[in-house]
């Protein structure tokens, strides 16, 4: 077989193994990996909410979800909380074309009840998603995230399959553009 051929059948398969949208080699909801990763599907957060309710992160599916561990504490997450509101006033109307809208579940790894309840009304963080388990950096969600350092954030697809992390500022605005309608 000369080089000519050749060049032609590795070409023809490196497209067919490499062009997105080859459904006989897509994976299935099921078939991906939960993990903390880009493109893992993100693991499942039960934490008790500011009424001591539970809120499931699951209950969100369907939707574009940030994801974001702060605490009061934390002045650097407290500088980052203005964009989060304008992110979230921005986008919580806004259409997306695979997804039902716009959310925000956020995690605290505040221990005092209080300092975090203060917090959340003081950066007029309006959304109704907030919980936390006041064990600061025990809290088991930041450990199946491995949040090390905050802030920290994971933006999920409607599948719940985590698509970036740690937005800050326009970066985050800019992600959320790109999946929303025009």
């Amino acid at each position: 077989m000369n080089t000519y051929f050749r060049k032609i059948i590795l070409f023809s398969l490196l497209a067919f193994f490499t062009f997105p949208g080859m459904e006989v080699f897509a994976q299935t909801d099921e078939e991906i990996k939960v993990g903390y990763e880009i493109g893992n599907r993100a693991p499942n957060i039960i934490i008790n909410n500011t009424k001591d309710k539970a809120i499931k992160l699951s209950s969100l599916k369907g939707y574009i979800v940030l994801i974001d561990f702060w605490a009061s504490w934390c002045r650097p997450c407290r500088i980052e909380n203005p964009n989060v509101v304008e992110a979230y006033n921005s986008f919580r109307k806004r259409k997306f074309e695979s997804a039902k809208g716009f959310k925000i579940f956020s995690v605290s790894l505040d221990q005092k009840k209080e300092s975090w309840v203060q917090a959340i009304k003081a950066d007029k963080l309006d959304w109704n998603l907030h919980g936390s388990d006041l064990t600061g950096w025990k809290s088991a969600a930041a450990k199946s995230y491995h949040v090390s350092s905050i802030p920290s954030n994971f933006l999920l697809d409607h599948r719940g399959i985590i698509i970036a992390k740690n937005l800050r500022g326009i970066d985050l605005h800019y992600q959320l553009e790109k999946l929303a309608e025009n």
